[in-house]
C-alpha cells in the first residue's frame, strides 16, 4: 500500500502533465478558431447502416485522458459531442451504447523555408538601410519559419462490432497569440466536423 508521502510525491508530476496537456489543447483550439479555420476531412464505412444506431456513449478512457484521470479537454469534447449526437436524435447510454465516441488531440512543430523579400528593400537585419538605399539582389535571403500545427481526431465506433464507422479529422495552424477559450473553440471545430456526419437514427 502506498504511503501518504509516496502519493504526495506524485502530485507535482501529475500537475505538470495536466498543465502541459491543457496548454497543448488550448493552443490547438485557439489556432482552429482563426478566421481561416482548420482543414477538415472525413471518412466512413460506406457499408454501414447509420439508421440502426440509436444510442451513443464514451469509452472508459478516451484518447485525451491522461494518467488514469479525465482532463478538462475530455470534458469539453464530451460536452460538444453530446450536443451534436443528441441534436441528431441519439440518446446517451452509459452501459450498452450502440456507438462509442472517442477523440484524440495533439500538436507538433512544422518548419518551412520561405523567401524573404524584405532583405532586399532594407527591412529585418538590414533595416539600417531603409530609406537610404536598397541592397543588391544577392542579399535576398530565405528565412526559416517554425510554427505549431494541431490535429483533432473524432472516432465513432460500432460498439458491438468494435469497428470504426466514421472518422473526422481537423488540422489547423496554432496561433499562440489567440489563446482564449478552448471550450468555445473546441465546440466550433466539433460542430464543423459533425456537419459531415452522414446519419441519424430511424425514429
Amino acid at each position: 500500500m502506498r504511503t501518504r508521502d509516496s502519493i504526495m510525491s506524485f502530485k507535482p508530476y501529475f500537475s505538470r502533465v495536466a498543465a502541459a496537456f491543457a496548454l497543448t489543447a488550448a493552443l490547438f483550439a485557439a489556432g482552429c478558431a482563426t478566421t481561416s479555420g482548420p482543414k477538415t476531412r472525413i471518412d466512413y464505412d460506406r457499408s454501414a447502416d447509420f439508421s440502426v444506431y440509436r444510442t451513443y456513449g464514451f469509452p472508459k478512457e478516451t484518447g485525451t485522458d491522461r494518467g488514469g484521470y479525465s482532463t478538462l479537454v475530455t470534458s469539453y469534447l464530451k460536452s460538444a459531442m453530446s450536443a451534436q449526437m443528441e441534436a441528431r436524435g441519439y440518446k446517451y447510454s452509459e452501459e450498452h451504447p450502440d456507438l462509442l465516441v472517442n477523440f484524440y488531440m495533439n500538436t507538433r512543430e512544422r518548419t518551412e523555408i520561405r523567401p524573404d523579400a524584405r532583405a532586399s528593400v532594407g527591412y529585418g537585419y538590414y533595416g539600417y538601410r531603409y530609406g537610404l538605399y536598397n541592397a543588391w539582389p544577392m542579399y535576398d535571403e530565405d528565412r526559416t519559419v517554425t510554427y505549431k500545427v494541431g490535429t483533432l481526431n473524432l472516432d465513432i465506433v460500432d460498439a458491438e462490432k468494435k469497428q470504426l464507422v466514421w472518422e473526422g479529422v481537423a488540422e489547423g495552424r496554432v496561433n499562440e497569440d489567440e489563446l482564449q477559450n478552448p471550450k468555445v473553440a473546441i465546440n466550433a471545430v466539433v460542430t464543423e466536423l459533425m456537419r459531415q456526419y452522414p446519419g441519424k437514427p430511424n425514429m
